[in-house]
């Protein structure tokens, strides 16, 4: 291996968690590297590569000014987002840690909207019982986010490596992480660290349309698989009920925020009719799987193709939303009749890679951190706009892993070139998993799913579509077998054969062995209480 590199932490992604965590640790004195599979940084590219830069709603804080808000109100908002399965101690720690991440964000240069008294502009989301949600831009936070994160970026002695694929995860005969090999335009390099971060965000190209920027594609998850790690409740993935309907699209769509619901917007079915009417004592402004289903029922009564948001009630719409304007306009959609067409689609995974409180997976070194990682935060269903929150609290937390790891050495591996992986082809998994394993599923549908995924053939990973192929080939084989065990209905996992909840709410986690996922038996859940906290097998 001709390209060699040494740092403390390597980071593989360049979103909110993984820049908070690079920066945190270059703060704290560590060498560190990102490997970024976008192009480089430009704010003014239409095409960004990260699901921070297009998250438009905000960040769920509660402010220390807010007297009508508490960590106790925004902890239960969330268990009941998460059906049963969110964890309550991690919630409580990562919303309790979210004032300080702000603040730190706050210093790297982020501004947030504010009143004319200057204190912090709050809307409300679905699921939140007050207003809690701070905002930049209207609805381009995740824009902020990302710039502020990329302008420290670039003051800062990290070294980002742009358009560079990570391949593989390097773990020694202790199975200990080692660093990371990854490919570029010149051929394979290594990253040789004793701390590995990944922080690639989610899975939306799972399926043929989604709110998710094109690099979305589980990534993580596989390099997670084949070195060693668990992951759990990929069953639950999240499809936010108003993305904006464009006859005919694939892939990424531009995603209707639910703040415009938290403003006023109402939601009607083709003949004008309410769409959640009846459903949830918070109509509109449920959690998302229960609005999302509202929506699917609706298209399905009406045999029409959308439901539409009524955007008439909102005040300065265009002042408000400036982000989802001019998504509508970018795709030909006319809003001069205040009804936006809108359908559920691909959004947001619930489960990842299993960690614990600070990021540590069940292989020594290697962390996760952000929708790639499965805290116990999110449960069944993710709480609007606590993604980015979580983002910056792991990227923190997993920074100090990172620190107090610093004294570590990491163990040489052999390095080889070859890794033909199996994939198949891309726009037919997609069709299949929106077909079977999206909003409606059953033990037929996941059944042929499964057929077909273990029927891939085995690819060269010469490109990025190569390598993207097979993340998602894998990617889908774990989500199907999780949705295979999971013979119940709960938050965004819904079995047609099985649409009642079971009493029994547990998660599972899975492990790649001999080409197979099979059930972790030892696995207990995101805080089992092990050495200094940190998750074993």
């Amino acid at each position: 291996m001709s390209d060699e590199t040494r740092a403390d932490l390597v980071v593989v992604g360049a979103g909110v968690a993984g820049l908070t965590a690079a920066l945190s640790a270059a703060e704290a004195g560590l060498r560190v590297v990102v490997l970024n599979k976008g192009r480089r940084w430009r704010a003014e590219d239409p095409d960004q590569s990260t699901s921070t830069y297009y998250a438009q709603g905000g960040i769920a804080v509660v402010l220390p000014d807010n007297d009508e808000d508490s960590a106790e109100l925004h902890v239960a908002d969330t268990l009941a987002a998460g059906a049963g399965l969110t964890e309550s101690r991690p919630t409580a720690e990562i919303v309790g840690a979210g004032w300080a991440a702000i603040s730190r964000l706050i210093g790297w240069g982020a501004r947030f909207d504010t009143g004319d008294d200057g204190h912090f502009l709050r809307t409300r989301e679905g699921g939140h019982s007050v207003r809690r949600i701070i905002h930049a831009g209207g609805d381009a936070t995740g824009a902020q986010v990302q710039a502020a994160l990329e302008a420290a970026l670039a003051v800062s002695p990290v070294v980002v490596h742009d358009e560079a694929r990570a391949v593989e995860v390097l773990t020694g005969a202790s199975g200990r992480a080692a660093g990371v090999r990854y490919r570029t335009e010149r051929g394979d390099a290594v990253v040789w660290a004793p701390t590995v971060l990944l922080a690639t965000g989610g899975v939306g190209h799972l399926y043929a349309a989604t709110t998710n920027p094109a690099g979305a594609t589980g990534d993580g998850l596989a390099l997670a698989l084949r070195a060693g790690a668990a992951v759990a409740d990929l069953e639950f993935v999240q499809f936010h009920p108003t993305m904006l309907y464009v006859p005919g699209a694939r892939g990424r769509r531009t995603l209707v925020s639910e703040a415009l619901r938290g403003e006023g917007g109402r939601l009607v079915d083709a003949e004008g009719n309410s769409v959640t009417a009846g459903v949830h004592p918070l109509g509109d402004l449920a959690p998302r799987d229960v609005v999302a289903r509202a929506v699917t029922a609706a298209m399905a009564r009406t045999a029409a193709p959308c439901v539409f948001l009524d955007i008439t009630p909102i005040d300065e719409v265009q002042r408000r939303f400036p982000t989802v304007m001019a998504g509508v306009r970018a795709a030909g959609v006319s809003a001069e009749d205040g009804l936006l067409p809108v359908v559920p689609g691909a959004h947001y995974l619930c489960g990842g890679v299993a960690t614990d409180a600070y990021g540590r997976t069940r292989v020594p070194g290697l962390l996760a951190a952000g929708e790639v990682a499965r805290t116990g935060l999110h449960g069944a269903n993710r709480l609007a706009s606590n993604s980015l929150l979580e983002g910056l609290v792991m990227g923190r937390r997993a920074a100090q892993v990172a620190f107090d790891r610093r004294a570590e050495s990491a163990e040489p591996v052999p390095v080889g070139a070859g890794d033909d992986l199996p994939a198949v082809d891309r726009a037919a998994l997609q069709d299949k998993m929106s077909g079977s394993v999206a909003l409606l599923r059953d033990a037929r549908g996941l059944a042929d799913v499964d057929r077909f995924l273990r029927g891939a053939p085995p690819r060269p990973q010469d490109s990025r579509a190569d390598t993207e192929d097979a993340a998602l080939t894998l990617t889908a084989r774990a989500v199907v077998a999780a949705a295979v065990a999971r013979e119940e209905s709960r938050g965004c996992h819904y079995r047609a054969d099985h649409p009642e909840s079971s009493a029994d709410a547990s998660s599972r986690a899975f492990l790649l062995r001999d080409g197979d996922l099979v059930i972790d038996s030892a696995w207990v859940g995101s805080w089992r209480d092990v050495g200094a906290g940190s998750y074993t097998a």
